[in-house]
């Protein structure tokens, strides 16, 4: 019996566990529920002619339903970031506008799933029917930092694995969309902004979790790979809004404002004349004054950074409690200047600054006297003298805050390399009978052949700004020389140091060498001479190795991936985690760190030339050689040794930098081999990657076009230059910066012993002041350094620079795994990775304790701890980021503006204050805060949600206050 099929279609739970995890063809194969239809179709005779027409149309009505198709429900839950304040505004404008009955139409985040095939009728990736999400109504009171909402897609019975998700905000306000998962176990991972569709109508698209190499990608996804990366890159025309995502070049004329005045002038950087990194293009207009300057930052154009690279609402909210110290700490100094002298009359003077001995809790029970005093920095020893000691100068080369810049001396005497028609003779004052006393028996040329001799050489790096320098009445500085001698105990000692000046007089020296001491006067004259190394090498640390090649040289790579790796692009996935903020960090030093009349400026010797300086050092930059082991070799500090276990012999074997970051190095490489192996397994994949490429192609004709000539790039063709190239990046904004950037409060936080300028020269015996330093040696050498009032301003920036916040992500530490899903390879690298860490730390910590090291190990010498993976948070001396630290960069800006508003009211400034901390102390309750508001009640209500130990920090900080106050 024949018979005709219907179907009958409704919703129907679509996705298992089962079918997400680990099939991609249930959808497909899943039978349509049909009901038979049972009719005699047979024609008789009897049947007249009319009959059968009716009998025919029946039929035929029968036959001609349409198929329809099956649909399914999908379960999915959007993840959203809860902001308190923000809920408690919109809360209140629901209640305002209580004549809106009924839910607009328009109103709400509006979801598609995109399939990862392609519908055979169109051509075109199969979409889902909208589903729609308006929580303004339902806005939790007692949320948690994110929310989860439920949501519900309706697909057809073919749909296939969902691959994408579009989003649209018809919502007012941006919102913050951490995740999205489908039926418990497709997760996209998407930790982005969506913002409103008035301000950007293209829908945002979110790809899950999955990697993909782009000729991999699902033919349903192919188009929107595109299509996102296409709306990520600028063309080089516009003014950037805080709301776009648009990624693209341009070069640092930021940095001055010269329509405040000529002295704000600062000169253009990138270019054949003054070659630097690029930056992100802001378009902000041109200064009248000149039209190469872009507008410095204001209130109707802020300080741009593509809207997913700023800071997030829990990295400004984060700030530890140290950095509002730093603050506080101002106020001693602040007092102190506002009342009598700023000068610095006495070591004790200086030391009235620390607290009497350091205490690690936040807000320890002290006395009033210490509550806005400093911890002391617990690197150096300071003796009964207060200068720094000859074992720690050399120890500081090799495990302080600045272990990157120490070379072994090869050619004496030593050469500049400086055009000698403009900065004079490019012979050195060293001669072998400075030296000879000095060396344990040895003439200079044998010390050289044994590798003994070593330097810190900031000769050419200074010399040709040092006019431009001691222009200024308080600042006053020498191109430095150092020459050190490797002792038996494996410590650096130094011998002798030559000061340069620039060549103006040829019957008047411009070079002089100092050695070690043999009476009073050579004993200051020494001491004076370390302190002017020292601030060479502060601001070399700050604007070279620092800024330039830490922050600035990595940003190009950074721009580079966002506008050609798709985010379902396995490297780019790798790198995210430690490229995370980069572009806020350096946006924000362009603001207030290196800008004219910025704290770089204020408080380093460079002055106006501090830019300038990191140019000059551009132009022998090297990315080849940013690699551990590639640097140590270049500065002739360790030596090729296959049968080495790093397969290079370090010349120093007591050097903790190098040691422990050797550990770390590996530890990378060995990870990202496994996982560039996993990916690309020979040399045609490479080729075959046209994202891959084009990244690479681009961050170095485009991002770094003042050297894109240079011959010395690694090549991008086998997965062995992409390790290595991976591994380089990695290491730079991890270790290397850790190494550099935690330690400044401890290494640099006592003035005396590493002053970041000077304001006088050594005097000559010709000189007037030569009388004056005779008769007070000390008091010359404390003129010398900064005010008080400066001490506490830099020890406070450099307390908040070195601070790790709560919720920093540790190298090794990383728990979200979701994005390996599926691929137990990759999940196993990673955590034999972690474990390497962990297996790191432990063996620091040994060499720590060896007492034959005795760069880390000895009476009064603190542990190197700088490249310890993990750290609590706080200024902790030790910890490797997965990224670039996140600065307290308000901390700083407020700190400023209160350390340089000398008519603020003190009362005032105190009361501001203790607002701030009250707000930092109490603001984990803010939704307490606003159920409270939110209830009415007021009074004891509002102080029941405050615990004991909040209480008695207020209590202590408002008598601290107080005290204050009355003195």
């Amino acid at each position: 019996m024949a018979g005709t099929k219907i179907e009958i279609s409704g919703p129907k739970s679509l996705f298992s566990n089962e079918f997400l995890c680990n099939s991609t063809s249930l959808l497909n194969s899943r039978k349509r529920r049909t009901v038979e239809v049972r009719k005699p179709v047979a024609a008789t005779a009897a049947f007249t002619g009319v009959q059968m027409v009716a009998k025919l149309i029946e039929l035929d009505s029968i036959k001609v339903i349409p198929e329809t198709p099956v649909q399914f429900t999908v379960s999915g839950q959007v993840t959203v970031e809860y902001d308190a304040m923000e809920q408690m505004k919109e809360l209140m404008f629901n209640w305002w506008d209580s004549s809106k009955t009924t839910i607009d139409a328009q109103r709400g985040v509006f979801l598609q799933l995109v399939s990862s095939d392609i519908d055979p009728r169109t051509g075109k990736a199969k979409v889902s029917k909208e589903a729609i999400l308006d929580w303004s109504r339902d806005l939790p009171i007692n949320a948690d930092k994110f929310v989860t909402h439920e949501v519900q897609f309706l697909v057809e019975g073919k749909f296939g694995v969902p691959g994408a998700i579009l989003v649209t905000n018809k919502n007012s306000k941006e919102f913050y969309l951490k995740s999205i998962t489908l039926e418990g176990c497709l997760h996209f991972d998407c930790q982005s902004w969506v913002q409103p569709e008035k301000l950007h109508p293209e829908k945002r698209i979110f790809f899950t979790d999955k990697a993909y190499l782009p000729n991999e990608t699902p033919m349903g996804l192919r188009e929107l790979r595109e299509k996102e990366l296409r709306e990520l890159r600028g063309n080089g025309e516009g003014v950037r809004v805080l709301s776009d995502r648009i990624y693209d070049y341009d070069v640092y004329n930021d940095l001055g404002n010269p329509d405040k005045g000529l002295e704000f002038a600062r000169p253009v950087l990138g270019g054949q004349r003054r070659p630097y990194p690029r930056r992100c293009r802001t378009g902000r207009p041109s200064t009248k004054s000149d039209p190469k300057s872009e507008s410095p930052v204001n209130e109707t154009t802020p300080m741009y950074v593509p809207r997913d690279e700023a800071f997030g609402d829990e990295k400004k909210r984060s700030v530890d409690a140290g950095s509002w110290k730093g603050m506080m700490n101002n106020l001693f100094p602040f007092f102190k200047s506002s009342s009598e002298s700023d000068s610095v009359n006495s070591f004790a003077d200086i030391n009235k600054l620390y607290k009497e001995s350091r205490n690690h809790s936040n807000f320890p029970v002290e006395s009033t006297a210490d509550a806005f005093k400093f911890d002391p920095p617990n690197i150096v020893s300071r003796d009964a003298s207060c200068c720094l000691r000859d074992d720690e100068f050399g120890r500081f080369t090799l495990a302080g805050m600045n272990p990157i810049s120490i070379e072994r001396l090869k050619v004496f005497p030593p050469v500049s390399k400086l055009d000698p028609s403009i900065y004079g003779p490019t012979q050195s004052a060293l001669r072998e009978e400075h030296l000879i006393s000095h060396l344990d028996g040895m003439s200079v040329q044998k010390a050289i052949e044994r590798k003994k001799l070593f330097t810190l050489d900031y000769h050419d790096a200074f010399l040709p700004f040092l006019n431009s320098i001691n222009a200024h009445p308080d600042r006053k500085a020498y191109a430095t020389r150092t020459i050190f001698l490797l002792t038996q105990m494996g410590t650096l000692k130094p011998i002798a140091i030559e000061l340069s000046l620039p060549s103006t007089n040829p019957f008047k020296p411009s070079k002089q060498v100092i050695t070690p001491p043999v009476d009073a006067t050579t004993c200051w004259q020494w001491q004076l001479a370390k302190a002017h190394v020292c601030s060479n090498d502060s601001g070399a640390h700050e604007l070279i190795q620092h800024w330039l090649r830490t922050h600035a040289c990595m940003e190009p790579f950074i721009i580079a991936a966002r506008r050609h790796l798709s985010a379902m692009h396995p490297i780019l996935k790798l790198l995210h985690p430690h490229m995370r903020y980069t572009m806020d960090i350096n946006a924000r030093a362009r603001e207030l760190l290196i800008s004219a009349g910025g704290i770089i400026e204020s408080l380093f010797s460079t002055k106006e030339c501090s830019m300038e300086i990191t140019s000059f050092a551009y132009k022998n930059w090297r990315f080849d050689m940013e690699s551990l082991p590639a640097d140590l070799i270049r500065r002739g500090v360790a030596e090729l040794d296959p049968t080495e276990s790093h397969g290079i012999k370090l010349l120093i074997e007591d050097y903790p930098y190098a040691n422990d970051g050797l550990l770390i190095w590996s530890a990378i490489e060995r990870l990202v081999k496994d996982f560039v192996n996993y990916y690309y397994p020979d040399s045609n994949s490479i080729r075959s990657d046209p994202e891959l490429n084009t990244w690479y192609y681009e961050s170095i004709n485009v991002g770094h076009a003042d050297l894109r000539h240079e011959s010395w790039w690694p090549n991008l063709s086998t997965p062995k230059d992409l390790v290595s190239i991976l591994t380089t990046l990695i290491w730079i904004s991890s270790a290397k910066h850790a190494a550099l950037n935690f330690g400044q409060y401890h290494y640099g936080g006592y003035v005396p012993v590493r002053p970041s300028y000077m304001r006088r020269l050594i005097p000559n015996e010709d000189d007037p002041e030569y009388q004056n330093f005779i008769s007070d040696p000390e008091g010359y050498f404390l003129s010398s350094l900064p005010s008080l009032r400066e001490m506490a301003f830099l020890m406070s920036m450099l307390e908040i620079l070195s601070t790790h916040s709560e919720d920093e992500e540790y190298l090794g530490d990383r728990k979200e795994h979701s994005t390996w899903r599926g691929t137990p390879e990759l999940i196993e690298a990673f955590y034999r990775f972690s474990m390497e860490m962990k297996a790191i730390e432990k063996e620091i910590e040994k060499r720590n304790s060896d007492t034959k090291l005795r760069n880390r190990c000895g009476a009064g010498v603190s542990p190197y701890q700088l490249l310890v993976p993990s750290s609590e948070p706080g200024v902790s001396c030790r910890g490797v980021l997965e990224q670039l630290n996140v600065f307290a960069e308000e901390d700083i800006s407020e700190a400023a503006e209160a350390f340089n508003d000398v008519s603020l009211n003190i009362v005032t400034l105190l009361s501001h204050l203790r607002t701030i901390f009250v707000l930092q102390c109490f603001s984990s309750n803010a939704s307490l805060l606003i159920k409270v508001a939110a209830q009415g009640e007021q009074g004891g209500a509002a102080e029941a949600i405050f615990s004991g130990r909040e209480k008695i920090k207020l209590a202590h900080f408002y008598d601290c206050l107080q005290d204050v106050v009355r003195y």
